[in-house]
């Protein structure tokens, strides 16, 4: 009998009964799809947290062990880091299109467990080193700056605000959508933001749908009140006005139907046209807290090729969001941008301002998008600072923040829409993209000072 025992010892069966104690190692992914871009930096990355009952999880290894197709990406792309319960996997792309990733955790006696990580590559684009990917939506339209290097960022495709560290890739920190509480159910198209103090205000474009129809949500204004700021940032529902179309279209009949807003706003009238009805800029006159500029993206003025940008001050935008006044408006400006309209508008503390110049046609790829500097003061012209790129996808709608124009190297950052991109080359529109992590938005620095 001890013979026997010494046998079974011998052919290892002890050591098998130790293995025995170890569980199966498990693994979870953070998000089950991954965007990045080919040459970009600071892409998101995968938190990956693995465990094993009986085990030092510190003992525990994770790799990438498959790649259904390398030319997007191989393994040997894949870098994991980390030591503890919780790694991460960032993927270095070097092709545009899908693949599956397996990540594997390899426990101490030898078990595994996969999981398939769902990735998807852009191609490279211009200024890479200065760009960042928003990602959870495509469609970028608007955005306010709330400190700390972290911006609020509104989509014109939802009523969801997202907020986004300006510095890295990746998704929204937090979210909000006040659809509810401002009694809409479709989007308001929002287009256009600005902030005074803790207030922020946004609009809706308040133009008719791609179709020409009439949508009322769309005809939208409201305000937010932050508190704290950065990563802490919250937001919190304040009042909505929905008839500043109807006040702009009844003030412009009164005054000769000088730019056709009644036309520009008739049923079946596309709003992206030359002579359609679309609001993409908001910002308050210089010194003002009460009058705010609204810049449109079309009509032109006049409404032919080569007229210029058109500017509408509301001389009492403060009381018609507050009381729900109908908003007065003062003398239009009009603005040379060399034939393109305002795709945006945002000003400093010290009323330095900038504008994104665009087409008010809807092919944003092809068509010429410009960056001006400006003072803010009817009848003084507008000085074009560079010409933005329009080779990459997506069109150039949001301005972050002005930096001190006086001020050699100064850089401000602008925010493409892609929502009607094939970012991946398989002919999907990225607002159609069925995975959130899959839709981003672009975030470029430029250098807009010499």
């Amino acid at each position: 009998m001890l013979t026997g025992v010494l046998t079974l010892a011998t052919l290892g069966l002890g050591s098998q009964a130790h293995a025995a104690s170890y569980g199966t190692p498990s693994l979870s992914l953070s998000a089950a799809y991954l965007s990045g871009a080919v040459g970009a930096t600071a892409d998101p990355a995968v938190n990956v947290t693995v465990a094993q009952s009986g085990a030092d999880v510190g003992a525990l290894t994770v790799t990438v062990s498959k790649s259904s197709r390398t030319a997007v990406a191989t393994t040997g792309d894949v870098t994991v880091t980390g030591t503890g319960a919780t790694r991460k996997v960032a993927v270095a792309a070097r092709g545009l299109g899908y693949t599956d990733l397996t990540v594997k955790v390899t426990g101490v006696d030898g078990q595994t467990a996969t999981k398939t990580l769902h990735y998807a590559a852009s191609a490279p684009v211009q200024l890479a080193s200065d760009s960042r990917y928003f990602t959870g939506s495509s469609d970028a339209s608007a955005a306010v700056d709330v400190g700390g290097g972290y911006t609020v960022v509104a989509d014109d495709e939802s009523n969801t605000l997202r907020l986004y560290d300006r510095s890295t890739s990746g998704a929204p920190v937090r979210t909000w959508d006040f659809g509810s509480r401002i009694g809409v159910s479709k989007e308001i198209d929002i287009e256009a933001a600005t902030r005074v103090g803790d207030t922020v205000y946004w609009t809706g474009s308040l133009g008719n749908n791609k179709d020409g129809e009439y949508k009322a949500d769309r005809n939208t204004v409201f305000t937010t009140t932050v508190t704290g700021s950065g990563a802490s940032t919250a937001l919190t529902y304040g009042r909505s006005y929905k008839k500043l179309r109807d006040n702009l279209v009844a003030w412009d009949e009164a005054n000769g139907d000088r730019y056709r807003f009644a036309a520009g706003t008739e049923d079946g009238q596309v709003p992206k046209q030359i002579d359609g009805f679309n609001v993409e800029g908001l910002e308050f006159a210089p010194g003002s807290t009460t009058t705010a500029y609204l810049g449109f993206r079309a009509p032109l003025a006049p409404a032919v090729p080569g007229g210029k940008a058109l500017i509408v001050p509301v001389t009492n935008f403060d009381k018609v969001l507050s009381s729900g006044t109908s908003a007065a408006f003062g003398t239009p400006i009009e603005l040379d941008l060399g034939g393109l309209a305002i795709r945006d508008i945002h000003k400093n503390a010290s009323n330095q301002y900038l504008i994104v110049a665009g087409s008010w046609a809807a092919d944003d790829n092809s068509d010429p998008y410009a960056l001006y500097s400006w003072d803010g003061v009817p009848g003084h012209a507008p000085v074009k600072r560079l010409d933005l790129p329009t080779s990459d996808p997506g069109g150039w709608e949001a301005i972050v923040d002005v930096p001190d124009l006086t001020v050699s190297g100064a850089r401000a950052q602008l925010i493409t829409d892609d929502g009607s991109a094939d970012l991946y080359g398989d002919g999907t529109e990225a607002k159609d993209l069925t995975h959130a992590e899959w839709k981003k938005s672009r975030a470029t620095w430029f250098t807009v000072t010499n």
